[in-house]
């Protein structure tokens, strides 16, 4: 092979990665997106499916529904992990798609307590229940999906994509909110401008769908296809607990992460117009800013680790959740006008970034093929479920009992607790399975390219 066919092989394989990832992670930009719209628009639709009564009490109500979908979630991580581990990574992504999508429409279409009663709030703990079985196998299946398919030595770059694109999703929820506050009165937002979020969601989920099924199927998986005797060693719960160390450090590195992230971005539209006092409109930019800022900085910090490794900027988290979480947060509470809020949550935002540009690859690192999907996402999903779904619960719960202040310290600990993990876990990218893994894709294909020229020159 000459220099130019090498040359043009790796442009192709180039832009091969590069469209793979697009497409994985405009299907989990619409997921997200799906997933967030609830958050965002909760504000509006609180009063619709809940009595009438104070404003924290509605909220209230409407984040433990948040909670619920976060309790399925790990369901879902095991349901997609075994599916994606035996039946490929596409194919789970597709279906998990399509049940978000089901969910917003749902939603978007269900009437509300004034018409049909107790049945409002049932019915949407229902959709809630199915979106979260969605998002359970979202997470885990596309951080493999992206970490797979990258660039060897850039996969903290590539996989950084999965925060960009979940953080994006709350951020075009939080852009449609904005565009339907400029045209629409806030009594019209609150009896059905908040629906459109839904429908829109509905609509681009049909739409990925079809994309994410031209997605080429990740070369580890068949790898993994090849070296597996049986189909049930693939996704196998029995397998994945073989590994107890790998999936302690997955809960462990994820549990002061997903509540630090769930703070400064989820909580933090609530915190500021239910603690703060400041005006819904003015905290939708201010979030709106922020995360967009957020979102850039990802793929920067993610290349930082393919250069220095994972570990020193997981470090950097756990130092920074820990230290300075309480002093934030209690300035935020204080802050009464929007640019002192505006620069505390982006130095939030800066902080989590040290976990959530690089978490994804982190976990895929760890596990082989035949059970990354289930390993990066059920132990994870656990872990959300149980801390990360909660979130805003416990925040709201602790401010109806007047010690707001301890929601800072609670996170802020948790942050130490993932800290003391990531001082005592080796670096992850010296000892990667997807790393091993990439050798025996590269020497099979040595070995086929040499029969290839005798084939082609048997003298």
């Amino acid at each position: 092979m000459n220099l130019g066919q090498q040359s043009e092989g790796k442009a192709q394989a180039t832009r091969s990665v590069a469209g793979n990832v697009i497409r994985g992670s405009l299907g989990n930009l619409i997921e997200w997106y799906d997933w967030y719209a609830y958050a965002a628009f909760s504000i509006y639709f609180a009063s619709v499916f809940f009595p009438s009564g104070n404003q924290t009490a509605q909220l209230l109500n409407t984040a433990g529904i948040f909670a619920v979908g976060f309790l399925v979630r790990p369901l879902g991580g095991w349901m997609f992990g075994r599916y994606a581990d035996r039946f490929g990574r596409r194919a789970a992504l597709t279906l998990s798609v399509t049940l978000m999508g089901i969910g917003s429409l749902g939603i978007a279409i269900l009437p509300g307590y004034a018409q049909i009663g107790a049945l409002a709030p049932i019915l949407l703990v229902a959709l809630r229940l199915l979106q979260g079985l969605s998002l359970g196998g979202e997470y885990g299946t596309s951080a493999t999906y992206l970490s797979e398919v990258a660039t060897p030595h850039r996969r903290g770059f590539y996989s950084s994509f999965q925060y960009v694109t979940l953080t994006s999703g709350q951020l075009l929820a939080l852009g449609v909110q904005i565009i339907l506050q400029q045209f629409l009165t806030p009594a019209q937002m609150h009896a059905w401008g908040w629906r459109i979020a839904f429908i829109i969601g509905a609509a681009a989920a049909v739409t990925v769908m079809w994309l994410r099924r031209t997605m080429d199927e990740s070369e580890n998986y068949k790898l993994a296809v090849s070296e597996s005797t049986e189909n049930t060693e693939r996704g196998s719960l029995r397998v994945l607990l073989s590994y107890p160390r790998e999936c302690l450090t997955v809960v462990g590195l994820t549990l002061g992460g997903t509540i630090a992230f769930y703070t400064f971005t989820t909580y933090m539209q609530k915190f500021m117009i239910n603690t703060a006092g400041l005006p819904k409109e003015q905290v939708t930019w201010i979030n709106f800013v922020a995360l967009l800022i957020f979102v850039c900085i990802q793929p920067a910090f993610g290349a930082l680790s393919d250069r220095i490794g994972r570990r020193p900027l997981l470090i950097a988290f756990g130092v920074g959740a820990t230290l300075c979480t309480v002093p934030l947060l209690t300035a935020v509470s204080q802050a009464h006008s929007a640019l002192p809020a505006f620069g505390l949550m982006m130095l939030g935002l800066i902080i989590v970034s040290g976990y959530t540009s690089i978490n994804a690859v982190v976990k895929a690192e760890l596990f082989p093929a035949r059970i990354r999907a289930l390993g990066v996402g059920l132990p994870y999903a656990l872990t959300v479920a149980i801390f990360g779904g909660t979130t805003e619960y416990v925040a709201l719960g602790l401010k109806t009992i007047g010690h707001e202040s301890w929601f800072f310290f609670y996170v802020a600990g948790c942050g130490l607790i993932s800290l003391l993990v990531y001082v005592f876990m080796g670096e992850p990218s010296r000892r990667s399975q997807l790393e091993r893994e990439t050798r025996e894709l590269g020497a099979g294909e040595r070995e086929q390219a040499k029969v290839d020229e005798v084939v082609a020159d048997p003298a």
